[in-house]
Formats: C-alpha cells, structure tokens, sequence
C-alpha cells in the first residue's frame, strides 16, 4: 500500500477545513481488475484496467455536499473540495447529519487476512488455461453437454484509503479471484443450463477448476426433463446457493433505513420473538480472509461481530452513525459506499448459524416437497413480508430428489416462513460475504399446474 494515497486523504481534509468546512472525510481507492472469458474452448474476451480515485464528503453545519474525481493532480484534488463546498452551501440542513463522534473511531486491530500475494502472481497464460480446463471438464463430464455459455476467470487487487477531520486515519488492501463455468445440457429438444464457481481471497484456496467444470455439468444435467407439479402445499428445501437469497430479504429488512422509513415489516420487533429457535444470524467482518471482512466501516468506525437474530429473537438493527441518529441507537459499524456520498447501511459476512443435520438428512426427512435450487424474479416485499417467486429445482418423494421441476412459483409470507424453519443443515461455507447451509421451511404454497 502506499502511504502517500493516505497522506493525500489527510490532505484533502485540511484542505477542505481551509476552505471552510466544518467536518470533513476523504475516501481514496485504488485497484486493478483482471478478467477472462472462454466458451466453446476459444477465448472470447480478456480485459484488465486500474483505476485510482478520490471522493470528499464535507459538512458546513448540517449541510452536506460530496464530489469525487479520478485526477489526483492537486489541481484536481483542488477542484473537488470546491465542487462538495458549493454542493453543500446549495442543500437544506439535515440534523441527523455528522460523523461520527471521536469516540466511536477506530479499527479493528487483528489480522484480516484480506490480500495475497499470489493473485497478483498469476500470469495471463495460467488463467486462461485454467478457465479453458474448467470448461473442458464440463464437457468431458458427459456428452449431453452440448454447449456452454462461458467459462470465466476474474482477479482483482485493491487498497482503500480512508481519513476524516475527527482525527481518524486508516488504510487497508484485498485481494480477490473467481473461476466459474456456465454449461447447457441437451437431450432431444430439451436444453438446461446451470453452473457452479469458486472465489476466495487466495488463488491457493479456489477449487480445481476441473471440480468445478464437473460440479457445473452434473447441476445441468439434472434439470434436464424438468416438468411442473400440482399446485399444493409441501415443505421447500431451500440449497445454500438459494438460502443466501433468503437471508438477502432478511438484510434488507434490517438495514437501518428501511427501518426509519417504515419501509420493513421487522419495524418495532427488537427484542420480540419473530423466527423459529433454530434460527440465529449474526453479521461479522472479523471473520480472516472473507469477502465481508474489513477494519472499519466506510465511516471509520471499526469492524466488530453483532448478532442481528438469536434463537428466533431480534436482537439488533444494522445501522451506520445516520441512520443510528435517527433511531436513537449506537452504530453498529455497519457504513457502506463508493468513494463518496452518504453512506448506506451494509454488511460483513452476513450468515445463519448452522445447525447438525446433513444436507442428506434433511431431504430424508421430506415425504413429499421441494428442494430449490434457483429463485426467479423479484416478488418479495419487505413491507408486507408478501414473498412470491419462480423457482426450479428438485422433487422430494419419499426422502429422495425424484425428478428436476421448473416453471412453478413458491410463496408465503416473511414472517410465517420466519418461524416455520424446522431444519438448518451444518454445510454451511462462504463464497460470498452472504452465506447460509441448507434450512427447510415447515410449508410454503408451490403453483405449478
């Protein structure tokens, strides 16, 4: 890392007081972006860029104005702090606006794991062969893979700088890379398509790329004679891969501003009793060599564990400095955004606690329902809690997957589906900074036919 790009975030600052501000904080990013695609054993697209950029955020009272720019000339760096000066001498008050308050700054002082060497190290050649070989596996795998959408292989590195006028100054780097393959099973007149991938901070830790061409090809042959079922009531299976789009809803309804806006149907709820006991979800960015993992907050506030749901019971909102004003309530180091702006709420790795069953004694315990493997649409409602999407995957008879299912819809309501988990699995594993192992809703409404 450069401790010059941190020295210039100090100096924007002051820069900003002179002409000035009252408060003041600076965001400098810096980073390179590696990516490959293949398909059909061709190469299809390769790029790679870096970028270096700068963002202030400044306030003259409860006045708030930012801008950002990629020319860190000084005379750039000049031009942005006079650009968010007038932008805040145009804006009404906000009195909920600030930073946070000195006591509230830091970081969190262990080793993160976030950045390895051997990203960097990779050369080109190796990374498109290992994207060719992924999806040669997939094809290998078994002749109805008759095609494939891409292969892909993405790498990146990255430092954040960060530094406000409360005195707070702090800097760290990451890396990251990703393999993944998109095959297309034929049989007859039917096509399936499905895929499968790995990312880790570490080029060491990514899987084999053959395991994931494999992996990729024996998820799309499964969904070849896909057919739809009557319409019913049954348990829903939902796979790790679909549960993180649950626990996705779940984020939102606990973001801090959907709670102020009155826009979340957990509005109210701390302390009240809202999922079954099995159920517990914590947000940690502690958590060495994760994706969700960082030292402080995008206001300088530093990183630390909060268990947002325990046991069934709310336990606590995510909440950044602004939207903890408005609700009377502490930040829960929760502040995310670009270089600039006013920080939104995000998360760590935001992930429910696994349980002991295996993902195969789970579905055994099933007679008859539904083990979802893809959601399709955008039909939740975190107001009502109102949750109706598309959804493919595999028919549960008797304790065993029988036959690949599609085109039928899954529905319920947040809060009911909440309370009606009976089973979480113990598969749980972060390929993201959201994660979840395999859970069973007691019954949900599947229309098909």
């Amino acid at each position: 890392m450069s401790a010059d790009l941190l020295d210039l975030a100090r100096n924007v600052i002051k820069e900003a007081l002179d002409k000035g501000a009252h408060d003041a904080e600076c965001t400098v990013a810096e980073g390179s972006n590696f990516s490959a695609t293949v398909r059909m054993r061709e190469v299809e697209t390769l790029e790679e860029a870096g970028s270096r950029s700068a963002g202030v955020r400044v306030l003259i009272g409860k006045r708030v104005g930012s801008s950002y720019t990629s020319d860190l000339t000084p005379d750039g760096l000049a031009r942005m702090v006079r650009s968010a000066i007038d932008l805040a001498a145009l804006t009404s008050e906000d009195p909920f606006a600030g930073l946070p308050e000195a006591d509230e700054l830091g970081a969190w002082e262990g080793d993160l794991a976030l950045y390895e060497n051997d990203v960097a190290a990779i050369d080109t050649e190796t990374r498109i062969e290992r994207t060719k070989a992924a999806e040669q596996a997939a094809f290998d795998f078994d002749p109805r893979i008759a095609n494939s959408e891409g292969a892909s292989f993405s790498a990146s590195q990255g430092a954040r700088y960060f530094a406000n006028s409360r005195g707070f100054a702090g800097s760290y780097r990451g890396s990251s890379c990703s393999l993944s393959v998109v095959p297309v099973a034929k049989d007859g007149d039917a096509m399936e398509r499905d895929y499968w991938y790995s990312a880790a901070r570490s080029y060491a830790r990514l899987e084999k790329a053959e395991d994931i061409g494999r992996t990729a090809a024996a998820r799309a042959i499964r969904r070849l004679g896909a057919r739809k079922v009557p319409t019913q009531k049954v348990p829903i299976v939902y796979e790790p891969r679909t549960a993180r789009s649950l626990l996705g809803e779940i984020f939102g309804a606990i973001a801090g501003d959907s709670i102020y806006r009155h826009a979340s149907f957990l509005e109210g709820k701390l302390g009240e009793k809202i999922a079954s006991d099995i159920f517990t979800i914590v947000d940690d960015p502690t958590l060495p060599g994760l994706f969700g993992s960082q030292p402080f907050d995008d206001e300088g506030t530093p990183s630390r564990r909060t268990v947002v749901i325990e046991n069934g019971t709310l336990k606590s909102y995510l909440l950044n400095c602004y939207t903890a004003r408005k609700l009377g309530m502490k930040t829960t180091g929760s502040a995310s955004r670009g270089v600039t702006g006013n920080a939104s709420v995000g998360h760590g790795n935001f992930f429910l606690r696994p349980g002991t069953a295996t993902p195969a004694e789970i579905v055994a315990s099933v007679k008859n329902g539904l083990y979802v493997t893809e959601l399709i649409g955008s039909g939740v409602n975190t107001v009502t809690g109102d949750y109706s999407l598309g959804a493919a995957g595999l028919w549960i008879e008797n304790g065993e997957l029988a036959f690949p299912v599609s085109e039928v819809t899954i529905a319920g309501n947040l809060k009911q589906m909440l309370l009606d988990i009976d089973a979480v699995g113990s598969d749980l594993e972060f390929r993201s900074s959201v994660a979840s192992p395999t859970l069973r809703i007691r019954e949900m409404t599947v229309s098909g036919q």
